[in-house]
């Protein structure tokens, strides 16, 4: 439940080891949240290419126990903050377990007041051209494993009559390139899901808040080139706590994005083609 001034209170992050998702909660608690779950793959280190936990091949701990699964300088760095601290296990590959890790945070921290969406897997489209069954595990965890995580959010939140979920898209969705088109095919569907599940949800009380950034570099994106109108995770995570506050539907990061896809919607199959690759 929000404090007293209305601030979020408790933050439920599936992908504890993204570093989006952890700038995003550092954020939070920064300014004023104090109860915290990290939801992550219970893995030392997450696989090359992955972001947050839960990507890549599945791992039998993907229940709603309570072990060490997410790293620990986030956890130190959080508790310094001030923050009470839980980590869950979570597998996006599991989704037979979602309802349940949602649940085992309430269980923890009470009302969920923003739950921030952030696993998923970026890869290279090398990679998944040539191990197509790769590319699909990759789909699973980028868009699918969300469905399930994401109506067993919202249902918590509709139960509460509040809460916030924010879920981490990308303009790689908006219009997918040759370059990236399992990732951004992904994340398209990622996007309209999460847009429809908005819908869903109005008038509950509750209400769903997508993030497009463009470039961030992280160690998901350190083989990707860096591309025009980048974004640092920080920047990510001022955009998400403005949206938080002024009750925004979508947030583009930067800004400028939100003009710049307007444009490149229109542009011609042909054009959009000889895109860089």
């Amino acid at each position: 439940m929000r404090n007293a001034v209305g601030a979020v209170d408790a933050v439920l992050l599936l992908g504890g080891r993204s570093e989006i998702g952890l700038a995003i909660v550092e954020r939070l608690v920064r300014d004023g949240a104090r109860r915290v779950v990290l939801a992550a793959r219970p893995a030392p280190e997450a696989p090359t290419g992955a972001d947050g936990g839960g990507a890549g091949a599945p791992d039998t701990a993907g229940g709603a126990a309570e072990p060490p699964a997410a790293p620990d300088a986030p956890v130190e760095r959080l508790r310094a903050a001030g923050a009470e601290v839980h980590t869950l296990a979570f597998d996006a590959a599991r989704p037979d377990t979602h309802a349940a890790v949602v649940a085992a945070a309430a269980d923890l921290v009470g009302d969920l007041d923003v739950v921030v969406d952030a696993f998923g897997v970026l890869g290279t489209q090398e990679d998944f051209e040539a191990d197509p069954a790769a590319a699909a595990d990759a789909a699973t965890a980028t868009f699918t494993g969300h469905v399930s995580a994401d109506l067993a959010v919202a249902a918590r939140l509709r139960a509460q009559g509040h809460g916030t979920l924010v879920v981490l898209s990308s303009v790689a969705g908006v219009r997918v390139r040759r370059a990236n088109l399992v990732y951004g095919a992904a994340k398209a569907g990622l996007d309209g899901f999460a847009q429809g599940l908005g819908d869903a949800l109005h008038g509950t009380g509750a209400r769903v808040l997508i993030v497009r950034p463009g470039y961030v570099p992280t160690r998901m994106s350190a083989h990707v080139p860096a591309a025009p109108f980048p974004a640092t995770v920080r920047q990510v995570a001022d955009a998400v706590a403005d949206g938080l506050r002024t009750g925004a539907g979508v947030v583009w990061v930067p800004g400028a994005l939100r003009y710049v896809f307007a444009g490149m919607r229109l542009l011609p199959r042909a054009a959009w083609r000889r895109l860089p690759r």
